[in-house]
């Protein structure tokens, strides 16, 4: 029986089994799919990570060292899909793609949130050819070339500045006058000359051919349509959390949820399940950043290894 299963590889996910190794449990499982990382290590650049201030590091390069170090002091990496959770008795059943299950004594799931789509007319259809939801992934595709950038986020605007570095011209189109970002990031892109803000719009539909997009009609809070031709459009609209895995078989969640599908915690991380906790962006009041999904997963760690002293 694993000490701890810790479902999901992000910043919380291996902060968590950092914590829960380094703090003297044995046994303890982190179950991701891929490599662990999670979406930090799609962006382009930190800069507001404490003591991490090179700019010409990336994502996955700030999270490569996080990997080496979880593991050094004996955390395990399955790679293996978590279909769910299940409290029996005093333990927890994880019950794995295939039928296949593991028992634990405490479950920390940081399964985080991936981005939300749009909804606008083609969308679906051209995604993957022109559509994306990551700069860093796709936008030397676009090199010399302009692009359009749905949102009006930190997230938005962030992969805006990263891509007026590639592209020749990018268009923010938001659907309000003010952006939602922190003045700081506002600013650095308002002082960027080819980066042009298209306020009180949103995507009406996107438009191309067998290659891929090569448009998109943008409309304006009045209802008048612009036409603009380019092949890249980049959707930064939020994200939806992942929180299947704390479904049981007939759909229900078996922990408390708030309305958006987030999990209810507590400072302590504590979900209204003894022994299961929850970490990182898949929580209530989220703030959605590595420094503070780090601290989750510490913080879930400790209790984790509070809890298991108590039980024995």
């Amino acid at each position: 029986m694993l000490n701890c299963a810790i479902i999901g590889g992000g910043p919380a996910g291996l902060t968590a089994g950092l914590y829960a190794t380094r703090g003297g449990l044995k046994n303890v499982t982190l179950f991701e799919m891929g490599m662990p990382g999670g979406q930090i290590t799609q962006s382009s650049e930190i800069e507001n990570y404490p003591g991490f201030f090179e700019h010409d590091k990336t994502g996955m390069d700030f999270m490569d060292t996080w990997q080496k170090q979880c593991f050094y002091f004996g955390l395990k990496h399955e790679m293996k899909k978590v279909e769910r959770v299940a409290k029996t008795g005093e333990h927890f059943t994880i019950t794995l793609e295939g039928g296949e299950s593991v028992e634990a004594m405490t479950v920390i799931v940081c399964t985080g949130s991936t981005p939300k789509r749009a909804g606008f007319k083609g969308e679906d259809a051209f995604f993957g050819k022109g559509v994306s939801t990551c700069a860093t992934c796709d936008g030397f595709f676009y090199k010399n070339k302009p692009v359009t950038v749905l949102g009006g986020g930190d997230t938005a605007l962030e992969e805006a500045f990263y891509l007026s570095n590639i592209c020749s011209d990018v268009y923010v189109v938001h659907r309000r006058e003010e952006f939602r970002a922190a003045p700081p990031t506002i600013e650095r892109v308002m002082r960027k000359e080819n980066i042009h803000l298209v306020t009180n719009s949103f995507i009406d539909e996107v438009v191309g051919n067998v290659m891929g997009v090569t448009g998109v009609n943008i409309k304006n809070n009045n209802g008048e349509i612009t036409h603009m031709d380019n092949t890249g459009l980049f959707v930064f609209v939020g994200h939806n959390v992942n929180n299947s895995v704390l479904k049981d078989e007939k759909g229900e969640f078996i922990c408390a949820m708030n309305d958006w599908g987030q999990v209810i915690v507590d400072l302590s991380m504590k979900t209204s399940v003894e022994g299961l906790f929850a970490a990182g962006d898949m929580r209530i009041q989220a703030p959605k950043q590595v420094v503070s999904a780090a601290g989750d997963g510490a913080v879930a760690a400790l209790q984790v290894i509070a809890y298991i002293q108590e039980q024995s």
